[in-house]
């Protein structure tokens, strides 16, 4: 399978069926999607019988995985948290909810599980709507299209036409609680990005940000993202797989 991965047919085969983004000559950079590269691409089987016919167990718990992180990715959660900036700098604005002082906003988005797909910073005086865009951008950046159809799950804070408008554009649903009317936590599933704001509030670089550079504040986020991602790996190994130095409380 990596062997495949890495030959140069794989690599023509998704440089010519790659989404693009951004501007340059060759009409923007190229971007790795699983639906438009990889589940697309006519991988040569063995000389053996194909799976339809003997089906082959590893084969199928490969599909089955698949098939679970397609489905966690049809269901994207948005929100945005505030933190401090004492230090001012390039993303940082007068705080609605800290007496004016100066703060950072971040705007995550997850998937069913809670994994990070995205994130982008702004300053903490900014709504959280206009933030939309950018934070759908960046999780397109990284896997590409989005399963159809896919539903976004935001809070009353962005209930508005414009933001069902934005989200039409990019053949999105949107689940979005509604101004005036009572709401629980977990309403519209938004409870798994409360909980992913609170696992980056655990990295102080975040909560209390003296980084004035906007790109510096951009690489602690991301940072963050990754050892979320990693630490719920390793819990999904614990779970699953059993090996020698396993140890014997879950991590």
């Amino acid at each position: 399978m990596f062997g495949v991965l890495h030959s140069r047919a794989h690599e023509v085969w998704a440089l010519a069926n790659s989404p693009r983004h951004g501007d340059g000559s060759e009409g923007g950079r190229p971007t790795y999607s699983n639906l438009d590269c990889f589940e697309n691409f006519p991988f040569p089987w063995p000389p053996r019988p194909e799976p339809g016919e003997t089906e082959d167990p590893r084969i199928a718990e490969i599909a089955e995985a698949s098939r679970a992180l397609v489905a966690l990715r049809s269901d994207i959660a948005v929100d945005c948290c505030i933190s401090k900036a004492p230090c001012g700098g390039e993303r940082s604005g007068r705080s609605p909810v800290d007496r004016g002082k100066g703060g950072i906003k971040r705007s995550v988005a997850v998937d069913a599980d809670g994994i990070p797909l995205g994130s982008v910073g702004a300053p903490a005086n900014r709504h959280d709507s206009p933030l939309l865009p950018g934070t759908l951008d960046s999780v397109e950046e990284i896997l590409g299209t989005l399963p159809e159809p896919a539903r976004v799950h935001l809070d009353r804070g962005y209930d508005s036409d414009l933001t069902r408008k934005r989200l039409a554009q990019r053949d999105l649903i949107g689940e979005i609680s509604e101004k005036g009317k009572p709401s629980s936590l977990r309403a519209t599933n938004r409870c798994v990005v409360e909980r992913t704001d609170s696992w980056q509030n655990a990295h102080k670089k975040l909560v209390w940000c003296t980084e004035r550079e906007g790109r510096v504040i951009d690489f602690w986020m991301a940072l963050s993202n990754v050892i979320i991602i990693v630490g719920r790996l390793i819990r999904k190994a614990w779970t699953r797989y059993r090996w020698e130095s396993r140890p014997s409380r879950r991590p």
